[in-house]
């Protein structure tokens, strides 16, 4: 059924609407739930309602998540990072009577926020401490995207309604992109923190692995980098992608990872009022939700695609040390800033850049590293090297940047000859394909790239048994989540975490 933007369907119009689709009596109709809402801008601006109606007898059950177990005294598995996939597989161990023991070399989602504002505005980078490490991963200040194609890995349900019991808005259990905001996920992130100790869970912050041995009686000793030791039969490893250190660990020890592929581009800001024209065909009205985009083209056979789009939103620093310059996205729940930004990357795989095969399974982590250090050498500061795209594309300077959210701010710079040039090549013919033939007005001089989008997945595979989930090698170890290799996003690595338990 569809309604103007803004009306809610009342029970009448719903039993109405499922009886006429069921050819029954209205009366006949007993149960019924708004399966999915979406908004359809192609006519006059509409929400579209997808409803599951139930007759009499139908197979009707309410979704039930699993209930947590006291694990206080219970056998131990280590758990190695606090992101989606940590906590996730987390909560999926105290369903089953496992007691997860949580290792987070970054601090609790409140201690994150004084060292973001740190990087933010004085340009201090705590490499254990920032968007990226620390309590709820990299998800947790990028706006809480819970869009995912992932179906096949998991019901995603689990996820959703763990959510919302964690206090996230019941929305996101109908929305077709749900998104939770990065004002919220905090004490979300924090409730889920409290169930898991509550029932008899360890979290131990500040806590970064440096090493993982497995002992002669198939246990594992985890050691911290202040010389702690936690022992257990099974670990997940669920560092996210940005854990360089943990793959140069692999590395050395003669442990299998692979170079894998991933994508990298520039961060896009445009004027949020600008993209709402564009996607709303100039019908947008203060009471409509921001518009968002999302995109996908080859050029030259690669793919050249938009990522981790933030409508309302604000760009912010993800550098995870001293000497780089990287960018990322986040949203709060509103989405009211008056900008609106997405990483538009291109995919580079390992056979385009042989100059760093002699790196083998880290020769992409190196070749991401570089180019993040390149566009701090260029501005020697967390300034991010930025241009306006009509420019970029013509290859020619700017005569001068347009304002931007990114609070460190930007340097005016030759983008086209700062990024790789195969990365650069093919954005070039990119954002003038875009704008004619998939919204039009979108290319155009008053939207910003700044360099560098460079952490959209991990540049190395962990691998692992496709059945047992184990490393190829080394039973007993689990690698898990977007820095294994095998999720992007905070559902998929949230679904990833739950298998990972769900084998132990």
């Amino acid at each position: 059924m569809a309604l103007p933007v803004g009306k809610v369907p009342e029970k009448e119009q719903i039993l109405a609407a499922a009886a006429k689709a069921m050819g029954v009596r209205p009366g006949a109709v007993a149960h019924y739930r708004i399966a999915k809402r979406s908004v359809d801008a192609r006519g006059e601006i509409l929400y579209r309602y997808r409803i599951q109606a139930f007759a009499e007898g139908d197979d009707f059950q309410e979704y039930r998540v699993g209930e947590y177990r006291d694990v206080s005294m219970s056998e131990p598995v280590t758990v190695i990072g606090a992101g989606p996939a940590g906590m996730f597989a987390a909560l999926r161990l105290l369903m089953r009577g496992l007691k997860p023991v949580i290792l987070e070399r970054g601090k609790d989602v409140h201690g994150r926020k004084f060292d973001m504002a740190a990087l933010s505005r004085e340009g201090k980078v705590d490499p254990d401490s920032n968007y990226c490490f620390g309590e709820g991963g990299a998800g947790t200040f990028s706006d809480g995207k819970l869009f995912t194609r992932s179906s096949k890995r998991g019901d995603i349900r689990e996820v959703l309604y763990q959510l919302v019991a964690f206090g996230a808005d019941p929305d996101i259990l109908v929305d077709a992109h749900p998104h939770i905001g990065s004002d919220r996920l905090p004490s979300i992130v924090e409730n889920i923190r409290k169930c898991i100790t509550e029932h008899g869970g360890e979290y131990h912050f500040g806590t970064r692995v440096s090493d993982i041995v497995k002992r002669g009686d198939g246990s594992f000793d985890v050691s911290s980098a202040d010389g702690r030791v936690w022992n257990s039969r099974k670990v997940i490893l669920a560092t996210g992608h940005s854990a360089r250190d943990i793959y140069e660990m692999f590395d050395r020890k003669g442990w299998m990872i692979e170079a894998k592929g991933f994508a990298l581009g520039v961060r896009v800001e445009h004027p949020q009022s600008l993209v709402n024209r564009i996607q709303y065909h100039g019908k947008y009205q203060p009471y409509m939700p921001v518009a968002e985009y999302s995109f996908v083209t080859q050029i030259e056979g690669r793919g050249v695609f938009s990522f981790c789009m933030c409508p309302g939103g604000i760009l912010v620093p993800s550098a995870t040390g001293p000497g780089e310059v990287v960018l990322n996205g986040m949203s709060n729940s509103a989405r009211n800033s008056k900008w609106a930004n997405a990483g538009v990357v291109v995919s580079v795989e390992p056979e385009d850049f042989p100059e760093y095969s002699r790196s083998g399974a880290l020769s992409l982590l190196n070749f991401q590293r570089d180019v993040e250090r390149k566009m701090f050498e260029y501005s020697s500061s967390l300034k991010a090297p930025a241009q306006r795209m009509m420019d970029f594309c013509r290859r020619v300077p700017s005569a001068n940047l347009p304002a931007t959210s990114y609070h460190p701010g930007a340097v005016n710079a030759p983008l086209h000859d700062l990024l790789p040039e195969s990365v650069s090549l093919r954005l070039k013919y990119a954002f003038p394909e875009i704008g004619s033939r998939k919204m039009k007005g979108y290319y155009t001089n008053e939207a910003l790239l700044l360099g560098v989008e460079s952490r959209t997945s991990s540049p190395v595979r962990i691998p692992r048994d496709p059945e047992t989930l184990e490393h190829v090698q080394i039973s007993g170890l689990y690698p898990c989540g977007e820095g294994a290799g095998y999720s992007g996003g905070i559902v998929s690595s949230a679904l990833d975490g739950i298998n990972c338990a769900a084998r132990i």
